[in-house]
């Protein structure tokens, strides 16, 4: 998850961070004993579920299960990336991402910079140039929503920004890094601007920055649109137009329309839907359907209804299979021939827009419409061909509800029982819908070692080292009781909420946070008292283990000398 950002930079992150301040500056808490608690900002609840732990560094709603450390809950109530999440927070503790990391590296900081000072340029010209205003004007589109999305305006001229930002031999190698600057072909020196008479639409990231530029012809010519280039800082394929933009206008998005050009958002914003966004030229991406996913649990999809745009509309619905966990929703807008969301929602108003938006065809009724439409279902063939033709797209859905219902609608198209389909499938019908992993009540050793280490990871140290061999000969959750010995063990500065963020999206996670919220606060002589009496225990078992098996032999063919040898340490040691 970390990426290029080093692991033990991401855990002093974590460890400089107190995370009762950060969460107290965005929602109120009350102190409640050792804890504070609030009431939860990810669902509505009338009393307080909310509990934040100072000791743990570490955040728990017991209504909705929300829980994390500090980098988690940025995440979840900003709805930043992960990097963005750590390096706000490295930001806010006076740390500085090292070279690799993305974030604001020094050299990532002067590219940032550069962008902006070429945004506030187009701002400025766009203010200059009556004949851009007017073309604005002429589309519909007014000084506030133009403000909101910084537009601006490339002057005519081959060097313009050449001349207002790159008249110092430092600066151009950055204006050339970043695509606003393009080497002539076959000269040795010669620079000249990527954007030239065109309208300025500025890209920015999730926190605002100006990371690349798209610019529209106003007359005829080809592009008609044209974009940054990729850089360290813009990749098409995962950044999505107005996304920024929308997540300022509303602090909780129902829905996002993905449509495909600049003016489109801006002309739905114009008419006060301000959750648009668009994709850079490029088809909606897994990373984008990702991104999206943080800040809505829909997402519809805007094609024309001609061909071409059907067949977009497949090709995002591929994509989109895979990103189908329980509780997302994916349905596509299909638009008259000859219509875009620019040209329909001036012609019929933001009402008439949002009801189309609400009827829009849901992925579940998409994709058996297409499946249906390549076969014959009034014949037997027919219909195991449209299993056949269903097969993939089933595989690519994540198990769940809705892979389990769309499975059941499959079978009741070709007549079968949904048992049957599945025994087909190598898999069997599940009785009843998924329920999620329920709270540890009655830990088992490993697992009582593992909440004490994580509540208190001093506790890394008390653990008898004969048991180590053991753990790591022994099963799944042996193993990662040992890693979190050792990661505890290597950083005993971190909190259970630092130790926590080691494991992201490992399989132990989810143990792990369930651990650590039944843990109870306790003296460290009990502490202490408790790991070994809970080592002892497993060493003992490890031990009657041992000699169950060297009586077994030793009663059906014998022992050779080592193993009476070791039977007789196994015993004394016993006390038998």
């Amino acid at each position: 998850m970390s990426g290029s950002i080093p692991q033990d930079f991401i855990d002093e992150v974590v460890a400089r961070t107190d995370l009762v301040a950060l969460i107290d500056r965005r929602v109120p808490l009350k102190k409640a004993g050792k804890d504070h608690t609030a009431r939860c900002p990810f669902h509505d609840e009338k009393s307080p579920s909310f509990t934040v732990s100072a000791d743990k560094q570490f955040y728990h709603c017991f209504g909705c299960g929300a829980h994390g450390n500090a980098i988690g809950f940025l995440m979840a109530f900003e709805r930043l990336e992960f990097r963005d999440a750590v390096a706000e927070l490295a930001s806010q503790a006076g740390l500085e991402l090292p070279a690799g990391g993305e974030g604001p590296v020094p050299r990532h900081k002067e590219l940032l910079d550069v962008l902006e000072a070429a945004a506030r340029f187009y701002r400025q010209q766009l203010g200059e140039h009556p004949k851009a205003i007017d073309y604005l004007k002429q589309r519909g589109l007014g000084s506030a929503v133009a403000a909101t999305f910084g537009l601006g305006y490339a002057p005519a001229g081959w060097d313009s920004l050449l001349q207002h930002l790159g008249r110092t031999p430092e600066h151009r190698p950055l204006l050339l890094e970043t695509g606003l600057l393009v080497a002539r072909e076959g000269s040795g020196n010669g620079l000249y601007d990527r954007f030239r008479d065109r309208i300025i639409f500025p890209i920015r990231d999730s926190r605002g920055r100006v990371i690349g530029f798209g610019g529209r012809i106003m007359d005829q010519g080809q592009p008609k649109y044209l974009n940054s280039p990729e850089t360290p800082l813009f990749h098409k394929g995962r950044e999505l137009y107005g996304l920024y933009e929308a997540r300022q206008a509303q602090r909780e998005l129902p829905w996002i329309l993905v449509v495909e050009g600049y003016m489109d958002v801006l002309m739905l914003a114009e008419h006060g839907i301000t959750n648009a966004v668009a994709t850079l030229g490029t088809a909606t991406t897994p990373d984008h359907l990702r991104r999206l996913f943080r800040h809505t649990t829909r997402v519809v999809f805007c094609f024309d209804g001609d061909r071409a745009g059907r067949d977009a509309a497949a090709r995002a619905l591929q994509t989109s299979l895979p990103e189908m966990h329980d509780g997302r929703e994916v349905a596509f807008l299909f638009l008259p021939e000859g219509e875009d969301p620019d040209s329909l929602v001036r012609r019929e108003g933001r009402g008439a827009f949002l009801v189309r938006v609400g009827q829009a065809q849901p992925l579940s009724d998409f994709l058996l419409q297409r499946l249906r439409d390549q076969v014959d279902l009034h014949t037997l063939e027919g219909r195991a061909r449209l299993l056949e033709r269903a097969r993939p797209a089933l595989r690519a859905i994540p198990q769940g509800a809705f892979r389990a219902l769309l499975e059941q609608t499959l079978a009741r198209l070709a007549g079968m029982e949904h048992a049957d389909l599945m025994r087909m499938e190598g898999g069997k019908a599940p009785s009843s819908p998924p329920r999620p992993r329920p709270t540890v009540v009655h830990p088992t050793p490993v697992q009582r070692l593992m909440g004490l280490i994580l509540a208190h990871p001093v506790a890394a140290q008390w653990i008898d080292p004969s048991l180590l061999p053991l753990l790591k000969a022994g099963d799944t959750e042996a193993q990662w009781l040992l890693a979190l010995i050792e990661l505890a063990r290597a950083s005993p500065h971190l909190s259970g909420g630092g130790l926590l963020e080691g494991f992201r999206e490992h399989p132990a996670e989810p143990l792990f946070g369930q651990l650590l919220i039944w843990q109870p606060e306790r003296a460290e002589e009990g502490m202490a008292r408790e790991c070994r009496d809970i080592c002892r225990h497993l060493l003992q078992q490890q031990a009657r283990g041992q000699i169950d098996t060297l009586l077994e032999k030793a009663a059906v063919q014998g022992l050779d000398a080592a193993e009476k040898e070791q039977l007789r340490l196994l015993l004394s040691r016993r006390g038998g």
